[in-house]
């Protein structure tokens, strides 16, 4: 499995990295930047903030390289220090995340070779879900988020929330359970 082999490559490099290999941390970097990247604008939607984050975040592992434990999943430990940071920012501002504002770059993106009509339709499709999204507690849009985006397991989830493995799969299911009621409206 092709994702299992990323994920041991992560520990790999992560480990190389906190004995001393700065090389290490080069491909660390490459391999992990994208998905938290995609990870935290998702939840931000706001491109400085989520860069001012991500900034944070890479501080954080480098600051902690030497707590990291090489039993644990370095893609869980990532993930944790960001949602961790989310929170705080969340509880310092005090707001959710704002509906996306680039929704006609969006559409812009799309081939031409569709009609308008189907483009229309599959954007409100999308923007519905998106809305949807928005709408569920950030306990469990944050577990859909790390589940469906970052495909990780019910375990490194629950490390990275905090909570355990069954109280991911009920958020996860009331989650899926909103979205369903939410699209079918």
């Amino acid at each position: 499995m092709d994702g299992d082999s990323n994920i041991d490559q992560d520990n790999v490099w992560m480990a190389a990295y906190a004995a001393g290999d700065p090389n290490a941390f080069d491909r660390l970097y490459q391999s992990c930047r994208l998905p938290l990247f995609r990870f935290l604008m998702q939840h931000l939607r706001n491109q400085a903030l989520a860069d001012e984050i991500f900034q944070d975040v890479w501080q954080k592992v480098i600051a902690n390289r030497k707590q990291w434990q090489p039993t644990a999943n370095f893609k869980s430990w990532l993930f944790q220090i960001a949602h961790n940071r989310l929170m705080d920012h969340w509880r310092g501002a005090k707001l959710r995340p704002s509906a996306p504002a680039d929704a006609e770059a969006r559409l812009e993106r799309v081939a031409e070779t569709r009609t308008p009509e189907t483009e229309l339709s599959e954007f409100e499709q999308r923007r519905h879900l998106q809305l949807a999204l928005e709408r569920l507690p950030d306990e469990q849009r944050v577990v859909v988020a790390l589940r469906l985006d970052q495909q990780l397991s019910l375990e490194d989830i629950g490390r990275i929330t905090g909570v355990g493995r069954e109280t991911v799969k009920s958020r996860l299911r009331y989650a899926m359970d909103k979205l369903k009621m939410e699209m079918a409206s």
